[in-house]
């Protein structure tokens, strides 16, 4: 029973289907006080099952924008628009150069990376902060678990310059489901349940699987194992120029979810699009979720469910949880994960355009 609670609660399940449905990726909005550099208000590259490139974009105060891959234009139009690219050759990556008649550009690219032994590995940035800056992609990456890695997924990891890997997993996931990690790369066990109580019963019901959740996602925020864990990712972001840092769990919803999610807020990403990129899981772990369901019995599997998704009251617990033991975000930053303001000052001069 314990280990079926690990599996399900801290979704420690070893999941193989891949998804392949486009990622979601913008961030929009316009704060009249924005004094960035960037004019794109949004900007989104979305890849197709087909190999196409869906293109769009939002810009304020020029009436043309370019769009370049691997140094042509193939792409233009004027202050908002949409385009289709296809016929690119193949690349571990397609990045798009967007460039505005005036102003800072922007460099995207789909935000999920297609490996054949993950579902949910995708880029941490791309999105607007509300100062009207953008979060660098390329960067910092997400994703559940690294077992089932192939060689060609080292080696794309490799030449996408993956030099740190933080495992957010507990003792018996890694034991388990050991890391493949690229080589070269540092691996980093950042516990976030280490020393944790937690998950000793299994939910019974739906509503106290529910729960278990939203208590296991305030654990990540007050418990010593996810102050600890969370200090030595933002540490590692924060120290490793060398670039690119990923963090992952098992499904890299809950434990990766909060320390996305954390990461954006403290770059100045709104809450709402930390939301959208949170709950983004339900679609990447879509095919996979449902794999399991269907193979259990209705009672069973309303239970599950829970366990599987991803859903704002899980990350507004989280949230909650900051606010009543910290007062607010900066102080959870500063008290409980060691970033003072002179290191987040450092990130985001690191991490953010415009």
């Amino acid at each position: 029973m314990k280990k079926a609670l690990l599996a399900a609660t801290a979704v420690a399940s070893a999941l193989a289907a891949s998804l392949v449905a486009a990622p979601l990726a913008a961030a929009s909005g316009w704060d009249r006080y924005d004094r960035s550099a960037v004019p794109f208000t949004e900007a989104t590259v979305t890849a197709g099952a087909d190999g196409s490139f869906t293109l769009q974009w939002k810009a304020r105060g020029t009436d043309r924008v370019e769009i370049k891959a691997n140094g042509e234009v193939v792409a233009k139009g004027g202050s908002q628009g949409r385009a289709v690219v296809t016929g690119l050759p193949a690349a571990d990556r397609q990045w798009f150069d967007f460039k505005p008649g005036r102003g800072q550009g922007l460099r995207l690219a789909d935000r999920l990376i297609k490996l054949d032994g993950t579902a949910n590995f995708r880029d941490a940035g791309g999105y607007r902060t509300s100062t009207g800056q953008w979060v660098k992609m390329g960067e910092i990456y997400r994703s559940d678990a690294l077992d089932k890695l192939t060689e060609n997924d080292l080696a794309k990891l490799q030449r996408l310059r993956v030099r740190t890997v933080f495992d957010l997993r507990m003792e018996g996931e890694r034991a388990k489901d050991a890391d493949k990690v690229p080589a070269g790369a540092s691996y980093v066990v950042a516990d976030v349940f280490a020393g944790s109580g937690s998950f000793q019963t299994m939910p019974r019901t739906p509503d106290e699987a529910v729960k278990a959740m939203v208590d296991a996602e305030r654990a990540m925020v007050s418990g010593a194992g996810g102050k600890k864990a969370y200090g030595q990712v933002f540490e590692g972001i924060e120290r490793d120029r060398s670039r690119s840092v990923l963090f992952h769990c098992t499904a890299g919803k809950d434990r990766t979810g909060w320390a996305g999610a954390t990461l954006l807020t403290a770059l100045g990403v709104p809450r709402e699009t930390v939301e959208a990129d949170y709950l983004a899981s339900n679609d990447y772990r879509k095919a996979a979720n449902d794999a399991i369901l269907s193979h259990l019995p209705a009672q069973p599997a309303a239970v599950y469910k829970p366990l599987l998704d991803v859903r704002p009251e899980y990350l507004n617990a989280g949230y909650d949880e900051v606010k009543a033991e910290y007062g607010s975000f900066d102080r959870y930053l500063k008290d409980g994960l060691g970033i003072d303001a002179r290191e987040l000052k450092e990130l985001k001069r690191d991490l953010l355009v415009g």
